[in-house]
């Protein structure tokens, strides 16, 4: 039989990202292309102990259907923590709980744009939400990024120009790929750009407990009393991302029909994962738990970037403040595609990167690494390894 698929299918590639994960499973290649959290990450013990008592104590309320917004107790404990810890919601906001902050932006673009609708993302980004927004036939179009933050300029100049603008995108907290961190003054003329041109923000903050220098900046949403921000947030780096537990802050008609579009998809977010999270949430030491997740990373970001700075010094880098990833420039004349093929020839998998590219095959001088995942003997092997097919490269 011939099968034919839609139009917001076909033209999809598969995320080169899972294409060379598909490396990572192979026998004794190194992972610096993934962004799995570590698995010592993990709170394990207390995951088995709360799953053991919900099923014990309260095995129909977990087995059972949920309503779409969300666990309640969930709800509104994330959205007294976004009021009181950040800053975040007004009167004329809610929350949903999502299927992982990755549905926030399948929900965003099927509440809000229609094919040939117009979505500013920085570039390069994160190729989950971009490949979520081309399966809407949306038209995207890149803002470069700088260590600071997207270039406000362009951005101005896009929203000037591009027709039928539905929202920017923006990963400000250690952007994935970049690793890099929105200025206060970014996050700001971000704001005030997307008022004055009457233009909605899709905010996304996957990464943002992982801090490991610096201040913490508020969130684009803190400043949003004009009801044009939509936040999303994720447990998946803090807790997990099997358990698939996210959530979406925005204005109560935005998320009214975000909500519609969610029954149509997944019904709800799992009962039992929900109250998991509520759970460990409320019952258990997570500010302990994030200081702990931090310092494995913050050590696991030294190892990496001392190994570059010993074995790859021909590679650029701007050490994150927080996060996962660092984003690596290539000496001139070297195709990240090419490095990455090499790479993982000598078994290290990196993710080239033309992956998150927003248009065209841009950032082909670049290359995303990823320290979370490696064990910190992977993470000196593997960096000295790049340095040898560095060398190669250049010769």
């Amino acid at each position: 039989m011939d099968y034919t698929f839609s139009n917001r299918i076909s033209g999809l590639a598969p995320s080169a990202i899972r294409e060379i994960l598909k490396a990572t499973s192979l026998p004794g290649i190194i992972p610096l292309a993934a962004g799995n959290p570590a698995p010592d990450a993990f709170p394990v013990e207390e995951v088995r102990e709360i799953t053991a008592k919900l099923l014990a104590e309260r095995p129909t309320d977990c087995l059972q259907y949920g309503v779409t917004e969300g666990y309640e107790p969930l709800r509104s404990f994330l959205a007294a923590d976004c009021k009181q810890r950040l800053g975040l919601g007004e009167a004329f906001d809610t929350l949903i709980v999502t299927s992982g902050a990755q549905q926030v932006m399948d929900l965003a673009c099927k509440a809000l744009c229609n094919e040939g609708d117009t979505v500013l993302s920085e570039s390069p980004s994160f190729i989950g939400s971009l490949n979520t927004f081309r399966s809407y036939g949306v038209k995207l179009r890149g803002v470069p990024m700088r260590p600071d933050g997207m270039d406000i300029d362009v951005l101005e100049e896009l929203l000037k120009t591009e027709p039928k603008v539905r929202f920017i995108y923006t990963i400000p907290n250690y952007q994935n790929p970049t690793g890099w961190t929105a200025s206060l003054e970014k996050r700001k003329a971000i704001y005030a750009l997307a008022l004055k041109y009457n233009v909605l923000i899709l905010e996304d903050n996957p990464y943002g407990e992982l801090r490991y220098a610096g201040e913490a900046l508020p969130s684009i949403k803190s400043f949003d009393k004009e009801g044009i921000v939509i936040y999303a947030g994720s447990l998946s780096k803090v807790l997990s991302p099997g358990i698939r537990v996210g959530y979406t802050l925005a204005p109560a008609p935005i998320i009214a029909k975000m909500t519609v579009g969610k029954q149509a998809s997944d019904v709800h977010t799992s009962m039992l994962s929900q109250q998991i999270v509520y759970a460990w949430l409320t019952g258990y030491d997570t500010a302990a738990h994030i200081r702990k997740i931090r310092e494995i990373y913050t050590n696991k970001l030294n190892i990496m970037t001392d190994a570059l700075a010993a074995y790859c010094p021909a590679l650029h880098f701007e050490k994150p403040l927080g996060g996962l990833f660092l984003w690596c420039s290539l000496p001139a004349g070297l195709d990240a595609v090419d490095f990455a093929s090499a790479a993982v020839a000598e078994k290290v998998a990196v993710v080239p990167g033309n992956a998150f590219a927003v248009e065209g095959d841009a950032h082909r001088d670049a290359v995303r690494l990823n320290f979370s995942t490696p064990t910190n003997e992977q993470l000196r092997q593997g960096i000295e390894i790049l340095g040898g097919v560095l060398q190669k490269a250049g010769e």
